[in-house]
Formats: C-alpha cells, sequence, structure tokens
C-alpha cells in the first residue's frame, strides 16, 4: 500500500547533453523507477550541457537511490547530488525562541531585566497565581515523552523523538498561537517521568504527554492530574479519541443510522483505544466490542491490568469470543487504532449494510482502504493521502488555546466531547458526503471553534 509521498521528497541535481527532449527523457525516466515529479528547474545551462534540478515523491530511501540510479543509468546523464527534502528541513531543528519585547536602548533592559523586574518577581512571590498573567505560563505547554511509542516506529528514545516533539510544537504554534516546547526525559521509570513533569510544572499552563507507551501512559496521566494545578492531556489517547468521536457523528449521518443502535468493533485497547471507549460509552451505542492481539475483551480474561479490565467490565455485554475477523461481522462500525493488515476486504463484507471503516493506523492501515471502500459506505485512515483524514492536528491546539484562556486547572470528558462536537460542525450538512466527513487539517476555522467550545464547557 506504499505509494509515493511528500515525506519522502528528494531533489536530484542532473547534468544532461543538451538536447530538444532531454526534459521529457528525464521526467520519463522518473516515472517509469515509480517517483512522482513535482518540480523541474534549470539551474545552469552551456551550449551543449544542461544543469537541472528534479524534484520527486518517492517511496522511502532505498526507492530514492533506485531514482538516481535510473537516472544516472542514461546515457551522457550524470547525477550530481541527491538531496532528501525533509532531512533539510529538520537541518538545526525545527523551532527557535523569539522575544515577544524589543530590547533597544538602557531603558528597555531595565524594565524587561534587571532592576525593574525584580517588582514582577516579587508580585508573583506574594500571588502566585499572577505567574498565569505576568509570564510566559499563560501560553506555554510541555510537550513530554518519554520515546517509548513514537509515531511507527516504537521505542526508540528520548533523543529519537524529539524531532516528532519540535513537529508537535511548530502545530500547536502554527494552528493555535500556543507556545509548546518539547520535554524528552531519559527515563521510562513512572515515578522518575512524574516527579520530573511535576518539577518542570511551574513553568507551563498545560502538560501534553505524548508517544508514551501503555500501560504506563494511564499511570502517568493519572498521577499527574491528581499532583498538577493545570491541565494534563494525553493525545495518543484523548486528541484521538475526540477526532474520532467528531468523524463518527458525521460519518453516521451519513449511512443514516443511530449510534444506538450501532454495533461497533475496536481494534486496539491500548491508549487511543481506551480513551475512544470512554468517550462512546455515555453515547449509548448498543454494543461495543475491543480486539487485542489475542482477539475480543471479554469478562471472562484473566491477568488483565486495570485499563484492560475497564475496557472488560465495560464493553462485550453478551460476552463475544473470537478473533478481530469474527467479531466484525454484522458490525455497523469498525474503528482500528492498532496495526496494519488485520482485515481483507472481504471482511469488511461481512460487516452489516451501510458500514463505517475507521482504519487509523499509519502508515499501513488496518485494511486496505481500497478494498474497504469497496463494500464499506463510509472509510477513513489516519493518512494525509486519502479522504477523511483522522488526525489529531484537529483537536490539540484548539483544546490547549481554550483550556489556556480558561485558565483551567483539568480536562473533563465534557470538554473534550465539546471539541469533538466542534470538529464535526465544521463540516457544514451541504459539505457532508461519505468522502468528506471531517474538515481539512487546514482550515483555518477548526482551532478557533473548538477553543471556543472548549472554553464554554469551562464555564
Amino acid at each position: 500500500m506504499s505509494a509515493p509521498s511528500p515525506g519522502c521528497s528528494i531533489t536530484l541535481r542532473v547534468e544532461a547533453p543538451v538536447s530538444i527532449g532531454v526534459a521529457g527523457l528525464l521526467t520519463t525516466r522518473v516515472g517509469e523507477a515509480g517517483a512522482v515529479l513535482t518540480a523541474l528547474d534549470v539551474v545552469d545551462s552551456g551550449p551543449d550541457r544542461i544543469m537541472v534540478d528534479l524534484t520527486c515523491d518517492t517511496v522511502d530511501g532505498p526507492h530514492a537511490d533506485a531514482v538516481a540510479k535510473a537516472l544516472g543509468d542514461v546515457p551522457g546523464v550524470t547525477v550530481h547530488k541527491v538531496s532528501d527534502r525533509t532531512f533539510l528541513m529538520h537541518l538545526g531543528g525545527k523551532l527557535e525562541v523569539v522575544p515577544k519585547v524589543q530590547l533597544r536602548h538602557r531603558d528597555d533592559l531595565s524594565r524587561a531585566y534587571t532592576p525593574g523586574v525584580a517588582r514582577v518577581c516579587t508580585a508573583i512571590a506574594e500571588n502566585p497565581e499572577d505567574a498565569r498573567r505576568l509570564t510566559v505560563k499563560r501560553n506555554t505547554v510541555a510537550v513530554v515523552t518519554d520515546g517509548s511509542a513514537v509515531l511507527g516506529l516504537g521505542d526508540i528514545g528520548p533523543a529519537a523523538a524529539l524531532p516528532v516533539m519540535e513537529g508537535k510544537a511548530a502545530l500547536f504554534k502554527q494552528f493555535a498561537g500556543v507556545d509548546a516546547w518539547p520535554v524528552c526525559i531519559d527515563s521510562q521509570d513512572v515515578d522518575e517521568i512524574v516527579r520530573t513533569v511535576e518539577l518542570l510544572a511551574p513553568v507551563y499552563g498545560g502538560v501534553n504527554l505524548e508517544d508514551i507507551s501503555a500501560p504506563r501512559c494511564f499511570e502517568i496521566e493519572r498521577r499527574l492530574r491528581e499532583r498538577l494545578d493545570i491541565p494534563v492531556f494525553h493525545d495518543d489517547q484523548h486528541g484521538t479519541a475526540v477526532v474520532v468521536l467528531a468523524a463518527l457523528h458525521n460519518a453516521l449521518k451519513v449511512v443514516g443510522k443511530d449510534i444506538r443502535d450501532c454495533r461497533i468493533v475496536l481494534s486496539g485497547v491500548g491508549a487511543a483505544g481506551n480513551a475512544i471507549i470512554r468517550l462512546l460509552l455515555p453515547l449509548g451505542p448498543r454494543e461495543i466490542i475491543a480486539c487485542g492481539r489475542n482477539g475480543t475483551v471479554h469478562r471472562a480474561q484473566e491477568g488483565l491490568d486495570a485499563d484492560r479490565q475497564w475496557v472488560a467490565d465495560n464493553t462485550n455485554s453478551e460476552g463475544f469470543f473470537g478473533t478481530l475477523a469474527q467479531a466484525v461481522v454484522g458490525a455497523d462500525v469498525f474503528i482500528g487504532v492498532s496495526a496494519p493488515n488485520l482485515l481483507t476486504g472481504s471482511d469488511i463484507a461481512a460487516m452489516a449494510e451501510r458500514a463505517v471503516v475507521f482504519a487509523l493506523s499509519n502508515p499501513d492501515p488496518e485494511v486496505d482502504p481500497a478494498a474497504a471502500a469497496r463494500h464499506a459506505a463510509v472509510v477513513a485512515t489516519g493518512r494525509s493521502d486519502l479522504p477523511n483524514q483522522i488526525n489529531n492536528v484537529l483537536a490539540f491546539p484548539g483544546i490547549f488555546r481554550g483550556l489556556l484562556d480558561a485558565g483551567a486547572s483539568a480536562v473533563t470528558d465534557d470538554m473534550l466531547r465539546a471539541a469533538a462536537g466542534a470538529i464535526a460542525d465544521r463540516v457544514a450538512p451541504e459539505q457532508l458526503n461519505a468522502g468528506f466527513i471531517v474538515p481539512s487539517v487546514f482550515d483555518p476555522e477548526v482551532a478557533g471553534a473548538v477553543a471556543g467550545a472548549v472554553r464554554a464547557a469551562c464555564a
């Protein structure tokens, strides 16, 4: 299912003999190698030689090498350099600190720093709540990880996780004007992580937990929520759950079903799966069946941790025992937050009429989206190159914008459901169809709408 993507875009500097058909020859070779050409720029030209930059999307590193070789094998053509555009974007990191005030002369320095700053420090010491008003705390979020469950990469550690956390911080700023900073902790000990965040908390107005493996992530979140007076939000849980809830609300409108009549099967009982179930249950679905690696989760199972035991106690009321493929037979909704290629098109065909399929494993979904679309009425994935992308960026920037604006000390399920409703409502009735159930991540109104809904829920 892998396809060329801007995430693996390269630019090749190529020298070739001058001829009328040289551009066509080079672009043809790129296409024959399976890449997608996005730009051709002439860098230099002479009487008999031309230098061009060919920019194209590839699948991965080996594919990029194959494209370069295909061009280099053309008689008279020399590939001088291959630049990975993703690595170029990350050179030196993606964040910087920019002062909000100018320090142009002695007077500015006297107010921003010594001696004037001492008066501000004294005011905060006398009234700690003034820190929200007089420091970066009012608009700053810590993006906290231990690097144990990064994207589809798994346990790669805090340093390797930093580029992802930088990207998260950039999204906070781009979409909601929130200043966020990576806090990558070199420990996977729950006590150490909790204590580290607790010690750093005075600087921040909120904590966004990210890419921490289950079940430790649940304990870390619980303990931080108990100890801190600022909102703690685990995006892998709650961000995903909010966008899934928004998308499901609109998908059921498209297929004309009431959630109270729906049998929902969910693959994955980790962070995201657990949070999705918690938001769905109060809406009263007819049945939710959750599946882990060994099949359905049910009350008769032994040795479950506390969070999976909660799932067992609150779902699968009929005690269904079987595999994921068996569970989806007759189901109205499938939600996958687990692993790739667990189901086939035939499995989706066995679902109920007008079925809804959310296959959100990234980059490869639980079922081939094309195969699923032959049988399901609505199909969504986590991919940006397919319709109906379920992407957390629709949720977390606006949620934190609302929390910070309200001076909130905690995150509640009511706030999360309000955020989901705001996302769903950004798709107008006249826009809603099987291929458009959630707004674009670049819709400039989403974050503001979500922030407003969260502020209202805080009141």
